[in-house]
């Protein structure tokens, strides 16, 4: 399967900014391109690329006061089969677990591992250590947090959600990971592309995807407590601790998003 992936974006500034865009393709995908993930910039202005602490692509620049644009068009292969999950795989016990793996157990800014591990332990904690708690949170956040996108503000905690039982996708992410480290599984937030293959068109205009990922028998896997489904045709962006590590956009001063695109959509 060939997916068409991109974006426009357009921030308008008040003065020279320093700002930095997470919005490349993940480097594990980067073999999966068909032709080059390049961002194009209007104004033409010089650009940095690096990779952060957790090896997401990023590019930082000086943004001219005015308008600025950043633009990406590109294709990518995918399998085109469900993404797989990892059914009746076991957690590892802690003391088992790479040492990388051990940051993910952590409380992080949207997730609070100390006040709702009562709640996890009560919950799912009977359950088989690994893919039956995770199933059964998956299940959990899907049957009680209500989406809407006017429930979304960039404030709202793993707590909020869990207190208000709304949220949008990324507030979904956040109990679930919460709730996975509670109960000493590692789970980590993630972003990307994520169109509407396979299910039926959903008739809002497109926006990159929130998902998680846990730590089962060896690696990773995504999941998605939004939808509790193996979607097809998901690209990663970016993962981190929850959604603060992996921000689309981070300007070091005010700015006004004037336009916002996205592009996913099945060509192969």
């Amino acid at each position: 399967m060939i997916i068409r992936i991109g974006y426009e974006l357009q921030l308008e500034f008040r003065q020279p900014t320093p700002v930095v865009f997470m919005l490349n393709v993940h480097s594990s995908r980067l073999s999966d391109l068909v032709a080059p993930d390049e961002m194009v910039i209007t104004p033409s202005i010089p650009r940095r690329f690096y990779f952060d602490l957790f090896g997401n692509p990023c590019v930082r620049m000086l943004a001219p006061a005015g308008l600025l644009t950043v633009a990406a068009d590109t294709t990518i292969r995918d399998s085109g089969q469900p993404e797989p999950w990892p059914i009746d795989l076991p957690a590892a016990g802690v003391e088992a677990l790479p040492d990388e793996a051990l940051h993910f157990l952590m409380p992080s800014r949207y997730c609070e591992v100390e006040q709702l591990s009562d709640f996890a332990w009560e919950t799912f904690g009977s359950l088989p250590h690994g893919w039956a708690q995770v199933k059964a949170i998956l299940d959990w956040c899907k049957s009680n947090i209500e989406f809407g996108y006017k429930y979304a503000r960039h404030t709202k905690t793993a707590l909020d959600t869990f207190t208000e039982r709304q949220g949008v996708c990324r507030d979904f992410m956040h109990l679930a990971i919460t709730f996975c480290r509670c109960l000493n599984i590692p789970a980590r937030y993630a972003t990307g592309y994520l169109g509407d293959i396979g299910v039926p068109i959903v008739p809002c205009p497109m926006d990159f995807s929130a998902f998680f990922e846990v730590y089962l028998g060896d690696r990773w896997w995504a999941m998605d407590a939004r939808h509790n489904a193996q979607r097809i045709g998901r690209v990663l962006q970016a993962r981190g601790r929850d959604a603060a590590d992996v921000a689309l956009v981070t300007s070091f001063g005010p700015h006004r998003l004037t336009k916002f695109f996205v592009r996913t959509d099945e060509v192969g």
